[in-house]
């Protein structure tokens, strides 16, 4: 006996098929799962095991409170052109953990407590223990400068350190700066109470290095003034591979290169910061030195090219095996 179904049987069949497993096929779909993967992501450089740790998206607003100097339409395009919102800039905190030599060292601490820019910050801690790291086997807390957003995660809400066994590291101009309790009064108050708040806790602890002093075994520091006066980047060595942690150099990968000369509201000296950027990413650039910003994208780390007057940013891409 054979069985002779034709090609619009076939279709009638699989319509009423269909039609009686749909309901179930509807009861059956997945919810919506609403989380997002653990906010770590490591990489080698040389024998040096960079675990990169986000303390949250850190929203600016509308760009043109922040970015001075060039017309605000010219601001939105660049935005635009590059596919990003032109009416909200929104920076990444991106803080390297280099386990080194004997040493496992921390750069900046992300904003703490404080909600100055919003709620999605201050996450460092929760994403220290996502990439199954201990505070306390912290060995160096290195900032690249005493802003809220850098070094407001050294102590918690009770001004407890929150790196129990961790030497502080940071520039004696910016520690004297953003401590000193007679610019309470000035409108960098709100910097001025959250440093206070994180380093004089850790005023003991507390350890200063100098522009071209490699002051932990593969870290050596670069004066990049202007952004604060005591502002410094890091050289990162190992086996002969290297990379540099940019700190705020540049807070953004299509503003502040493409238009380096551009200025920032949140610079203690936007002139000096300028031309601070574009003589590091020139050496940068000419070195094909790796980078990596705190700023920028997560996670933050690629090379900058010259591009005409200004710069571009080439993200590396993730290595999910080690």
């Amino acid at each position: 006996m054979t069985l002779d179904v034709s090609r619009r049987s076939l279709l009638a069949l699989g319509a009423g098929l269909g039609a009686t497993m749909l309901p179930g096929i509807a009861s059956a779909r997945a919810p919506k799962l609403g989380t997002q993967a653990p906010y770590f992501h490591r990489f080698m450089v040389g024998g040096a095991e960079v675990t990169v740790v986000s303390d949250g998206p850190l929203p600016l607003g509308d760009p043109s409170g922040s970015f001075l100097g060039v017309p605000k339409d010219d601001v939105q395009k660049m935005l635009t052109d590059n596919f990003l919102n032109p009416t909200n800039v929104v920076l990444e905190q991106n803080a390297p953990i280099v386990n080194i030599g004997d040493k496992l060292i921390l750069f900046d601490t992300g904003m703490g407590t404080s909600k100055l820019f919003g709620p999605t910050t201050g996450r460092l801690q929760k994403s220290i223990a996502e990439a199954g790291i201990k505070p306390e086997d912290i060995d160096a807390v290195v900032c690249s400068h005493a802003h809220i957003d850098h070094i407001g995660g050294i102590v918690d809400a009770n001004d407890k350190p929150l790196f129990p066994n961790a030497q502080i590291y940071i520039s004696q101009a910016d520690l004297e700066f953003w401590t000193d309790e007679g610019k309470l009064g000035s409108a960098l108050k709100d910097f001025i109470v959250h440093a206070r708040k994180n380093l004089l806790p850790v005023r003991d602890r507390i350890v200063f290095f100098k522009d071209g002093q490699e002051f932990l075994p593969g870290v050596t520091a670069m004066a990049a003034p202007g952004h604060t006066f005591g502002h410094h980047m890091f050289m990162i060595q190992s086996e002969g591979k290297s990379f540099a942690f940019l700190g705020d150099l540049t807070h953004h990968a299509v503003l502040l290169l493409e238009r380096p000369l551009m200025e920032f509201a949140y610079d203690s000296d936007p002139k000096m910061s300028a031309q601070t950027r574009v003589k590091m990413l020139t050496m940068l650039a000419a070195n094909k030195t790796a980078v990596m910003s705190y700023h920028f994208a997560w996670p933050g780390y690629g090379h900058v090219v010259k591009a005409g007057d200004g710069f571009r940013y080439i993200a590396e891409p993730m290595v999910m095996t080690l």
